[in-house]
């Protein structure tokens, strides 16, 4: 075993584990009460970010659909923007690319839906355009992102922040976040 590598790992774990504790758990339960009013109600959840973002984005939808919906009996109704591969590039091809998510929500979203966004950056153009649309649409925002800059912490009507820039800490974190959201629907009931 490399010295360097320990030290490296050692290092990492160490500055997870003190970002972990700097995170906010108000803002967290207001999003878990949101989830599970929206839940409840038959609203729609929607999920978007790019990159590793979009990847925490549809893995979230997996814990909702599948693990918050079997284990409560509330029917949780989520949906990724990013996972329509057609639909994306299609729209990215023929608008524009900062259009791929509002396009599916102008659609489909209602009043009294959410949008969760996702953007370590905090900049993110298509993103923060989802959810200008989904502001202004009546539906209930929550951004994850960092509290370090970008726009999205202050255009989210719930933003959940990280005090980071280092993308795989803001990722880990992310999932953290979006693991104790459903979880909560999950164990302790929707």
């Amino acid at each position: 075993m490399s010295e360097i590598d320990r030290r490296f790992a050692a290092d990492y774990l160490e500055d997870l584990s003190g970002l972990l504790g700097k995170l906010d758990p108000g803002p967290v339960a207001e999003a878990i009460r949101l989830l599970r009013e929206a839940g409840r109600a038959g609203r729609t959840i929607y999920s978007c970010g790019n990159g590793g973002s979009a990847a925490i984005a549809s893995q979230m939808v997996v814990d909702m659909v599948k693990g918050a919906s079997t284990a409560s009996g509330v029917h949780y109704r989520m949906i990724s923007l990013v996972d329509s591969v057609e639909t994306l590039t299609a729209t990215a091809n023929d608008i524009d690319y900062e259009s791929i998510f509002v396009e599916p929500l102008r659609h489909f979203a209602q009043e009294n839906d959410v949008l969760i966004a996702v953007s370590g950056s905090g900049n993110s153009a298509n993103v923060l355009r989802a959810v200008e649309f989904a502001n202004d649409a009546g539906l209930r925002t929550i951004g994850l992102t960092t509290s370090t800059g970008g726009r999205l912490k202050d255009l989210a009507q719930l933003p959940l922040v990280v005090p980071s820039k280092h993308m795989g800490r803001l990722e880990d974190c992310f999932f953290v976040l979006t693991h104790i959201m459903c979880y909560a629907c999950m164990e302790e009931g929707g």
